[in-house]
């Protein structure tokens, strides 16, 4: 099966962040999904049950409607992790908030683990998402404690695919408009919820041309980023066609040990109320990111 590669430097393994202008605070909300939407695993939405229910649809054409199927249910809120092997260290860095899929905005707090941060940890970053950019507060050295760096991820090589290290949780479903070879692997259980389990490969230049007009910059962005167009996948839905979790795997191509990144994605609680605030142009640290613990030095 074809990886997807990029190439990268010595940095692969940690957040790397980009200081540069802001915009315009905005705000959100989320409307509950109405009678059986849930803080936890389980329950329903008050959508119809996804077409396919047996696996005797198209299963590739299930896959790609799962973007379209978030964005009809709204909000939920998300846990990620995102693990990265490189030779014989592994490191895995995990987030938890919420999101707003009609809107496309976040809000994910990144821990990053000892081992990645130094022996005296790191304090929890602050992620907010929205179409174009990412926001980072408590980003490392140099960087106030009450001041945002902001990242435009149209001109990130990735997308912010794994840049932040969280994948963008609209990316993430957007990624399934380019699923192919994709096969029906049968029902299991998440958290108490009946799934069903679908294998295949996301094309991310296919993705980034099918993807909603807000999400096209940063996957086209990757698409020309990567070298090999094919991301493996594995995505469990719902009755009712929702995402409960998908699991991405990229390769990249660095100097040294070859890097593998496999970025994992579960939403639960749809139809919760999400706010997401975006910092205004004062907040926004401009300056030079120095050499730290949580990344690499940055203009």
């Amino acid at each position: 099966m074809a990886v997807r590669q990029r190439r990268c430097g010595g940095g692969a393994l940690a957040v790397c962040a980009l200081a540069v202008a802001g915009v315009m605070a905005v705000g959100t909300g989320c409307a509950g999904a109405g009678p059986g939407a849930d803080g936890g695993g389980g329950g329903g939405t008050g959508h119809r049950a996804v077409a396919g229910s047996g696996g005797t649809d198209d299963p590739a054409a299930v896959v790609r409607r799962a973007a379209d199927v978030l964005a009809g249910v709204g909000c939920a809120e998300t846990r990620t992790s995102m693990e990265t092997a490189a030779g014989g260290t592994r490191v895995t860095i995990r987030g938890e908030g919420a999101y707003d899929f009609r809107r496309q905005l976040g809000r994910i707090k990144v821990v990053l683990p000892k081992d990645a941060a130094g022996a005296g940890g790191h304090r929890p970053i602050t992620e907010l998402l929205a179409p174009g950019a990412l926001y980072m507060k408590n980003r490392g050295a140099g960087v106030p404690d009450d001041k945002w760096v902001r990242i435009d991820t149209t001109g990130l090589e990735d997308g912010n695919l794994v840049t932040g290290g969280v994948t963008d949780p609209m990316a993430a479903a957007e990624l399934l408009r380019g699923a192919d070879g994709v096969t029906y692997r049968g029902r299991t259980e998440l958290a108490g919820v009946a799934v069903r389990h679908y294998r295949g490969v996301a094309d991310i230049g296919r993705a980034s041309r099918a993807a909603s007009p807000s999400a096209r910059g940063a996957l086209a962005a990757a698409a020309k980023g990567f070298s090999v167009d094919a991301v493996p996948f594995d995505v469990y839905l719902d009755d009712e066609g929702l995402v409960r979790k998908v699991r991405h795997r990229f390769s990249f191509a660095t100097e040294g040990p070859a890097v593998t990144v496999v970025s994992t994605m579960l939403l639960y609680g749809f139809g919760i109320p999400v706010s997401v605030r975006l910092p205004a142009d004062a907040d926004i640290y401009t300056g030079r990111i120095q050499q730290g613990r949580s990344g690499p030095e940055t203009p």
